[in-house]
């Protein structure tokens, strides 16, 4: 029973959702300027046949008060709507910032490990300068232990 309960209610607060959504856009369109426009004509246009003015400006300020009160709840109801959507902008938003921040922590781990690949590269490449300019060094040694041997063969 209560399973039945929650369904209605989620229905009909479904159902005057979408009313209250509609009603808010008719209400701020040209359509709706145009049809108060034409009442307010007929309403004071009824005085010319007969109707006594008290009446029709009695009737016309408490249908306008009453429209006022449903105005301010549909306005109400779209700030609401709005307040929101904007709590999970800013939900998504905050997100978003978690995420680039994550990626920017990755990409700072990735510059260090090329500063520190470069400065390896950099450590072998004094170390094969190294190794050359002694293997230069022996094999010039090499080269005068030849001719010394050479020479000294000869004698």
């Amino acid at each position: 029973m209560n399973n039945v309960m929650e369904k209605l209610k989620t229905r009909s607060g479904d159902a005057l959702e979408r009313f209250s959504s509609r009603a808010t856009r008719w209400i701020g369109s040209t359509g709706s300027l145009l049809v108060h426009t034409a009442l307010f004509i007929v309403s004071f246009a009824l005085y010319f046949y007969g109707v006594d003015i008290d009446k029709i400006l009695l009737v016309v300020t408490t249908l306008v008060s009453l429209e006022a009160i449903y105005l301010a709840i549909f306005i109400q109801m779209s700030v609401n709507r709005n307040v929101l959507r904007l709590r999970r902008v800013a939900k998504d938003i905050d997100e978003i910032q978690e995420d680039i921040d994550e990626i920017q922590e990755d990409v700072e781990e990735i510059q260090e490990d090329i500063e520190e690949d470069e400065e390896e590269e950099a450590e072998e490449d004094e170390m094969l300068e190294r190794i050359q300019d002694t293997l230069g060094k022996l094999a010039q040694e090499v080269i005068e232990l030849r001719k010394q041997h050479t020479e000294n063969g000869k004698k």
